[in-house]
């Protein structure tokens, strides 16, 4: 039996390998959540990105001051912008005036990945748009007008975006060579609703100029009327015409369709995890499911008679969903933690499980049998996350006390969130910028522990995950409980001294990021001194005239399934003649 990987495959694993090319963004609107915050999402998915909680303090800056911009993914310099007058607190993906960004990279026409000059690459857009942001709509206009003034760097790109009013989201993809800045549309989430994208591009048509609640960038200051719900680059549908991209009328034109048509993989692999979100909360999402599996259909019309000359995907799902139960906190850290559980996919149960129900499999992502192409499933909660985050943005608070980042490490089945509220001044020393590196360890570096609880997790997950999950929970719930009266306590400081209430923040997120680690060392020395050698073993008290006592040991083997399965493979090879098997 030949095995190999061919050049197509490992190219677009290569690509897969890197965070830009494999996170998941969730979106939750103030009408969709059980508190009315606002929510959104992120897992920053690389098997080579370091997990550390990032952090500018606020400044202010001399006019004339320029700001050296650095590529996220690799730290390639890539030029000079004008700095801003004055910049805020950011915290992870969020800033002081309870502004989050996330993203997932879609990638898109190959032709459109590279702009010669350009500045701006897309972690940039995010964390200087940071900075610089005091709304979800100030973010959208800040990062468009960086793009057309410095040129943009990253191939397609989907941002979410949220305040503590609104959640939008933001589909772009540069122009390539030739041509400066990008072409984008960014929609907002109507209230009540909730969406989500992981690495696959998602508006399609959308509003245009002559409907009152969108505008084209040609009147970008409007964006602030809260009428305006639609905004898009001036010539995101000009622009794909003269590519030869796109015929018919504006009206029909997708731009996911036009820029980054989904195939086998954008369905399997990205969609998939969309709507894992979306079937936990909204019902007809089964009608998607041969469509998310990757059966993808290109009808000659759509539903409603439009005639399809475009050959755009004619079974795609909606953009956004009316969740029938509101989500609440503890909900989007559990969506964060799915791996295609009770669906015919479910990773716990193939044969790649093992004994063990390992829902995991090792890269690459597709692989070939006898010049056939398969696949592993893709899903929410991977191996190979550095670091991912739930937003809340509560519009009944100060923003000082508004804005919290429950923020992990490592693959989130096995991570902790902790509330990192977005005002604080210093980051917990554990999850720090510079505490180790991906190819450094440090004794005293979150990632590092959880990873280390979590490899060995995948070695015995279905004994293992199971412990994980109890310290885990009781650790969130314990966080959510106790949230109000931080809330409270911060609350009755501000009104007498803004920066002793930060500094109680500050304190009390830094003793939730020590407590969280301390708790995963012991842990992880729990579990190893139990699982150790392939044993089970339960410490039992020592008796009266005894000088010590071993522990119970099981031995639960492989289980049926499993030794059924190594007959079937090797028939009498393993039978023992002549004994009982001891």
């Amino acid at each position: 039996m030949k095995i190999k990987i061919s050049g197509l495959i490992l190219a677009i694993t290569i690509l897969l390998a890197n965070n830009a090319l494999a996170c998941t963004n969730y979106l939750i609107t103030k009408g969709a959540s059980t508190d009315g915050s606002t929510m959104i999402s992120y897992a920053a998915d690389s098997h080579i990105l370091y997990g550390e909680l990032y952090h500018w303090p606020a400044a202010t800056h001399p006019i004339g001051t320029m700001l050296d911009v650095y590529e996220w993914d690799t730290g390639k310099y890539l030029g000079k912008i004008e700095q801003a007058l004055k910049t805020y607190n950011v915290v992870g993906n969020m800033n002081e005036n309870q502004v989050a960004i996330g993203e997932t990279t879609y990638g898109g026409r190959p032709e459109l990945a590279t702009q010669a000059g350009a500045i701006m690459d897309y972690g940039s857009l995010i964390y200087i748009g940071l900075q610089r942001a005091t709304s979800a709509r100030d973010a959208i206009k800040i990062i468009t007008n960086l793009m057309a003034k410095y040129g943009y760097f990253s191939s397609g790109e989907s941002f979410s975006i949220s305040d503590k009013d609104e959640v939008w989201i933001l589909d772009l993809i540069g122009k390539g060579e030739g041509e400066k800045g990008a072409v984008w549309v960014a929609r907002m989430i109507p209230d009540g609703y909730v969406s989500g994208h992981a690495n696959q591009t998602r508006i399609e048509t959308f509003p245009q100029e002559n409907d009152k609640s969108s505008i084209s960038s040609n009147n970008i200051d409007q964006i602030f009327d809260t009428k305006i719900t639609t905004v898009y680059a001036t010539d995101v549908i000009s622009f794909a015409r003269e590519k030869g991209w796109y015929v018919g009328e504006d009206k029909n034109f997708s731009f996911s369709e036009t820029y980054a048509p989904v195939d086998f993989g954008g369905a399997r692999f990205c969609e998939i995890r969309v709507w894992t979100m979306f079937n936990k909360v909204a019902p007809g999402m089964d009608k998607y499911w041969e469509y998310v599996k990757g059966n993808i259909e290109h009808n000659d019309e759509f539903a409603d008679g439009t005639p399809n000359p475009n050959h755009y995907a004619t079974n795609r799902m909606p953009l956004w969903v009316k969740p029938e139960k509101k989500v609440s906190v503890h909900d989007m850290l559990n969506f964060m933690r799915d791996h295609l559980e009770n669906t015919e996919l479910d990773m716990s149960i193939d044969v790649g499980a093992g004994p063990f129900k390992v829902p995991y499999r090792w890269r690459p992502l597709t692989w070939k049998v006898d010049d056939v192409a398969y696949c592993n499933e893709r899903a929410t909660a991977t191996q190979q996350t550095g670091f991912s985050f739930v937003t809340q943005s509560r519009n009944w608070l100060p923003d000082a006390i508004g804005g919290i980042i429950w923020w992990g490490v490592d693959d989130a089945s096995g991570s902790v969130y902790m509330p990192m509220y977005s005002s604080i001044t210093t980051i917990p020393y554990n999850f720090a910028v510079g505490n180790g590196s991906m190819m450094k360890w440090s004794n005293t570096s979150g990632f590092w522990i959880f990873n280390q609880v979590q490899n060995y997790a995948y070695t015995r997950y279905s004994d293992i995950h199971p412990e994980i999950e109890k310290v885990q929970t009781e650790l969130e719930t314990g966080f959510i409980a106790i949230t109000p009266a931080i809330d409270a306590a911060a609350k009755e400081l501000l009104n007498t001294d803004r920066n002793a209430a930060i500094a109680y923040l500050t304190d009390y997120s830094n003793s939730v990021g020590a407590n969280v680690f301390n708790s995963w060392k012991n842990l992880y020395h729990y579990l190893f001194v139990k699982y150790m050698d392939g044993n089970i073993k339960t410490a039992r008290e020592i008796p009266e005239g005894y000088k010590y006592y071993a522990p119970t040991v099981s031995q639960p083997g492989y289980g049926e399934d499993t030794y059924r399965l190594i007959i079937e493979k090797t028939g009498a090879q393993f039978k023992v003649v002549g004994g009982d098997g001891h």
